[in-house]
């Protein structure tokens, strides 16, 4: 039953890591709707419901290093200053990771908490929707409207709150062209991404061989990479449409339909 649904949660986070619809928030219901309605004989521990997520979090990584690899190639070369601002807008998600998993680790996992934040990540993206398109490149954004794009990706570690969704906007709102915005926010993903899928396989070399089978997360990470590809490509493309808004359509009802399940 493992291997289901770890594939299942695979290919919900291969959607949801780049559609603004927060995939771990999805993966967070999903989990907890495998633990109620499939009847699991041993339900998986909250340790293993986060390592799960990281490890397909790292199979959407990939997906961002293969659609991107020629803006990376740029950043080493001779983009130096759109890698300080990264560098700048990747504070805020370390220090509030760090605190989280030390101190509230086990919040990540309550899909009450992922309900009442679905909504919020709605109001963000119809919130888009009024915004003026920009005009300014990642090269030109300021480094306060860095550590701004950071804050909001500080924000989205609660699940429900979508990691692409709240960036593009922030990186919107700072006055960055739509392709810009996805490309700030996507790069900004691969140290926060990256970091935390490094502890992580610190944390599971030290686990006993009766833990999550790594063959299983393996398969997992490579379906959310291929789904992920497919996702980042329809994202990019809404997002030129001047289409992000309508994804609150989606997570605004399901955020009341879990609080409704979570509460009744």
């Amino acid at each position: 039953m493992i291997w289901l649904e770890i594939l299942i949660l695979a290919v919900v986070q291969g959607i949801g890591e780049f559609l603004p619809i927060s995939s771990s928030g999805h993966v967070v219901v999903g989990q907890a709707l495998f633990d109620q309605f499939c009847q699991v004989s041993q339900p998986l521990s909250e340790q293993q419901k986060l390592r799960i997520n990281i490890v397909l979090h790292i199979g959407t990584l990939l997906a961002i290093l293969v659609v991107y690899r020629q803006r990376i190639r740029q950043l080493l070369g001779r983009d130096w200053r759109v890698l300080l601002l990264l560098v700048v807008g990747s504070l805020p998600a370390a220090i509030a990771g760090l605190v989280l998993k030390r101190q509230f680790e086990h919040l990540l996992t309550y899909p009450l908490l992922a309900g009442f934040m679905f909504p919020v990540t709605g109001l963000m993206l119809l919130w888009s929707a009024r915004l003026e398109t920009g005009k300014t490149t990642c090269r030109e954004l300021g480094y306060g409207g860095a550590l701004l794009i950071g804050a909001f990706q500080a924000f989205a570690i609660l699940p429900g709150i979508s990691r692409s969704g709240a960036t593009i906007v922030a990186g919107l709102a700072c006055g960055l062209r739509r392709d810009e915005a996805a490309a700030f926010s996507f790069l900004l993903a691969i140290p926060a991404i990256g970091g935390a899928g490094l502890l992580e396989t610190i944390d599971l070399l030290s686990q006993p061989a009766n833990a999550t089978p790594l063959a299983a997360l393996a398969v997992g990470a490579l379906v959310s990479f291929a789904v992920g590809l497919a996702s980042l490509w329809w994202l990019v493309r809404w997002l030129r449409q001047g289409r992000l808004h309508y994804f609150a359509w989606w997570v605004i009802p399901l955020g009341l339909a879990v609080i409704a399940w979570q509460l009744l």
